[in-house]
């Protein structure tokens, strides 16, 4: 690692939570081919690698992107083993589920998997006019007491317009410790779906 000619970056891998409706996949695909998405929510999860810079490195984050219904929300434990950061993301502009969603990342939080791992909360649709802002979000979530385990950092962004998103990863990027070669990703969907499959498929029985 650091020598030239070495074949893998540093890498982490991140998990990208948020109620049903955050925008997650949305801007994810934003971030990762700067087009627009329109996207149906996730039943399951998505995976993709984003380039970004720590400090003057370039580095790879895996990010996996879980579905946010309440169905979904059961499983995402399975995806915890490994994990090196938590980006979770908030539709802004949904007032009447703010609430809501502060107490999802209170409980995901409390998963002995995920003690004291760093946590980026993207405040999204920030573009959409009446949107909490980010200090309205902060003190709601009440983040300086339920994150007071760990570093965690909030960042204003659109999936729409791609603001705020470069920065959000590279904050994610600059917290999270990085492993010195590639993870083999077919191998953690493999064990992912031996904890799961079946289910996912229960799931996606469902019409939402």
């Amino acid at each position: 690692m650091g020598h030239s000619g070495s074949r893998h970056k540093p890498e982490a891998r991140i998990l990208l939570l948020g109620l049903d409706g955050a925008g997650k996949s949305t801007l994810l695909y934003k971030l990762k081919y700067n087009e627009d998405f329109h996207t149906v929510s996730t039943v399951g999860f998505n995976v993709e690698m984003i380039e970004t810079k720590k400090n003057r490195d370039k580095i790879s984050l895996t990010v996996w992107d879980v579905g946010g219904q309440v169905k979904m929300r059961a499983h995402w434990r399975n995806f915890y083993q490994d994990t090196a950061g938590i980006v979770f993301v908030v539709d802004s502009s949904d007032i009447n589920r703010l609430d809501e969603a502060k107490i999802v990342l209170e409980q995901t939080l409390k998963s002995e998997h995920l003690r004291r791992l760093p946590v980026v909360v993207l405040a999204n649709k920030q573009d959409i006019v009446g949107a909490a802002t980010v200090t309205e979000i902060t003190e709601q979530f009440n983040l300086r007491k339920s994150c007071s385990d760990r570093d965690w950092f909030i960042q204003p962004c659109s999936a729409l317009t791609g603001a705020g998103l470069v920065d959000g990863f590279r904050r994610m990027a600059q917290l999270v410790k990085m492993t010195p070669e590639d993870n083999n990703i077919k191998e953690t969907v493999k064990y992912i779906r031996s904890k799961s499959i079946r289910s996912m498929k229960k799931v996606r029985m469902v019409t939402y």
